[in-house]
C-alpha cells in the first residue's frame, strides 16, 4: 500500500477515542513521540509474523496473555516479571504437552487505553465521563480526573520503554533458561495442578541432564537459554499509533513502533473507520477481534484490507462469543475465511464473552465459562477441519481474586480480597497454569487423532 500515509484514518469515522480539549497541547505531544525511537523494530515485527504464519499452519501455538489495561500506579518490576514467568510457565506446559513450538505475545508495554460500553458512568447521581485507561485519563472519580490529557501519552511511552527494557533482560539473560524451569515455580502456586507441573519440570530437567550425560550440550543451545517474547495492544488511540509510527528503510514500509503486533477491538472495527484505516498500512501482524455481531460479509471486506496479499501469520483473527455461544457464530465465520481462501490465525479470547456482574457487585469472569469457551473452540475446529491457532487471555502473575473458581475455587464473597484490576477482571496465576493444562491436553488429543488418522490411511 505504497499511496497509504499514516495520517489517512483523521479523515475517518472515529470512535471510542477522546476528544482533546487543549489542542495545543495535543499537537506538542504528537510533535514529541514524533521525534522519540520506536519502541519495536521491523525486523521483530517480521519475526513475529513468521512464527504466526506456523501457527496458522498448526505448526506453532500462540499464547497472547497479559493485563486488561496496564495501570501507572501499580507500575513495577515485580508485576512485570511475575506475568512473564506465568507465561513462561504456561508456554512450558503447552510445549511439552503439545510438542509444538509457543509464540509467546504478552499485552503489555502499551496495552494503555480501553474501549468502553457507555461513554459516560454514574456514581451516586453524579455522572462522569468514563475511565478510558491511563494513556487517557484517570481512574478517580471526579471531574478533574476524567479530563483527557495528551501528555500521559509521554508518560506511556515511558513506561512502555522500560516494560519492554525489562523484558528483553529477561528473555535473553539467563532468567527465561529452561535449566531454571523449577525456579519459575511461584511461590503462592499450590495444588493439583502446580504439582503437575513441577512433576513435568522434574522430567525435563531428567532430560537436560541425559543430553548432559550423553554428550549434547544443551547449556551451549541458544534455544534453550532464551525465549522469544512479544508485546501487544489494541490500537485504540490513534494519536499515540501515529506518532510513533515509522517507515522501514529496508523494506519501504511503515511499521508501527508502539509494540509488535495490535489489534482492532471488537467496538472499533468498522469496515470504513479509522482504526481499520490505521491498521491496513503498517506491516506488523495485525489482530481483529470478532464478535457475536461480525457479519459474514464485513469479515470479508476486512480480510481483503487488512490482508490484501493473503501473507500468513498477518491477520489473526481473535474470536470472543461467550461460553454457549460459539457454536453459533464461530462455523460461519470459518466458512467465509476459507470460501475466500484467506490466511489466518484463528485464535480464542475466552474473557470477554463471558463476563458478569457478581451478587457482590463485583464485575468478575466465572473460570468454569472461561474453560468452556475454551473447550467449544476447540471442538469447532475439529469438526470444521481448521486449526486452532492460539488462545488469548487476560490474565496476571500477581495473587489476585478477580475470577471465580478454578483450583483455589475463588467465591463472590472472595473478590474483595485482591480485586486489583482497573477495568476487566483477570485470571491469577493458579487459574493461568490450569488453563494451560486443559489448551495443552486438547492440542495433544488433536495431534494423537491426526497421527491416528495419517497411520489408518
Amino acid at each position: 500500500m505504497s499511496e497509504w500515509q499514516k495520517t489517512d484514518w483523521r479523515a475517518k469515522p472515529r470512535v471510542q477515542m477522546p476528544d482533546y480539549v487543549d489542542q495545543e497541547a495535543l499537537h506538542a505531544v504528537e510533535a514529541q513521540l514524533s521525534q522519540y525511537p520506536p519502541l519495536v523494530f521491523a525486523g521483530e515485527a517480521r519475526a513475529l509474523k513468521a512464527r504466526l504464519g506456523a501457527a496458522s499452519r498448526g505448526e506453532a501455538f500462540l499464547l497472547q496473555g497479559g493485563d486488561c489495561a496496564e495501570s501507572f500506579a501499580q507500575f513495577n518490576a515485580d508485576t512485570i516479571r511475575d506475568t512473564f514467568r506465568v507465561m513462561l510457565q504456561m508456554a512450558m506446559v503447552l510445549t511439552y504437552g503439545a510438542k509444538v513450538p509457543v509464540v509467546k505475545v504478552g499485552r503489555m508495554a502499551g496495552q494503555f487505553a480501553k474501549p468502553r460500553s457507555a461513554p459516560t458512568e454514574v456514581k451516586d447521581g453524579v455522572e462522569l465521563p468514563s475511565y478510558r485507561g491511563d494513556i487517557i485519563n484517570e481512574l478517580d472519580f471526579t471531574p478533574e480526573a476524567r479530563i483527557p490529557d495528551p501528555k500521559k501519552m509521554l508518560q506511556a511511552y515511558t513506561q512502555a520503554a522500560a516494560s519492554l527494557n525489562l523484558l528483553r533482560a529477561f528473555s535473553t539473560g539467563g532468567y527465561a533458561d529452561v535449566h531454571k524451569v523449577h525456579a519459575w515455580t511461584l511461590g503462592f502456586t499450590a495444588g493439583e495442578k502446580a504439582e503437575r507441573y513441577r512433576d513435568m519440570a522434574s522430567r525435563i530437567a531428567d532430560t537436560l541432564d541425559f543430553m548432559k550425560a550423553a554428550g549434547i550440550k544443551a547449556e551451549t543451545t541458544e534455544a534453550l537459554r532464551t525465549v522469544s517474547f512479544y508485546t501487544s495492544h489494541e490500537a485504540l488511540l490513534l494519536e499515540y499509533e501515529e506518532a510513533l509510527t515509522r517507515l522501514d528503510s529496508t523494506s519501504g514500509k511503515w511499521l508501527a513502533g508502539s509494540g509488535h503486533m495490535i489489534w482492532i477491538g471488537d467496538r472499533t472495527r468498522q469496515v470504513d473507520g479509522a482504526h481499520v484505516t490505521y491498521c491496513q498500512g503498517v506491516q506488523n501482524p495485525i489482530g481483529l477481534k470478532c464478535g457475536p455481531t461480525m457479519t459474514d460479509d464485513d469479515l470479508k471486506i476486512l480480510l481483503d484490507k487488512l490482508n490484501p496479499e493473503n501473507e500468513a501469520g498477518r491477520l489473526t483473527l481473535i474470536t470472543r462469543f461467550g461460553a454457549g455461544q460459539v457454536g453459533d457464530h464461530l462455523p460461519r465465520l470459518i466458512k467465509t475465511v476459507e470460501a475466500q481462501g484467506a490466511n489466518v490465525v484463528w485464535v480464542c479470547d475466552p474473557m470477554h464473552g463471558n463476563t458478569i456482574k457478581s451478587a457482590t457487585g463485583y464485575k468478575t469472569r466465572p473460570f468454569d465459562a472461561v474453560l468452556r469457551e475454551v473447550r467449544e473452540f476447540f471442538a469447532v475446529h475439529k469438526a470444521e477441519g481448521t486449526v486452532p491457532g492460539g488462545v488469548h487471555f487476560e490474565m496476571t502473575g500477581s495473587d489476585v481474586t478477580e475470577c471465580t473458581g478454578g483450583v483455589r475455587a475463588v467465591t463472590e464473597e472472595d473478590l474483595s480480597d485482591r480485586y486489583h484490576t482497573a477495568c476487566d477482571p483477570r485470571l491469577n496465576a493458579d487459574q493461568s497454569l490450569e488453563l494451560a493444562f486443559l489448551v495443552a491436553e486438547e492440542l495433544s488429543n488433536r495431534r494423537d487423532e491426526a497421527d491416528a488418522a495419517r497411520a489408518a490411511g
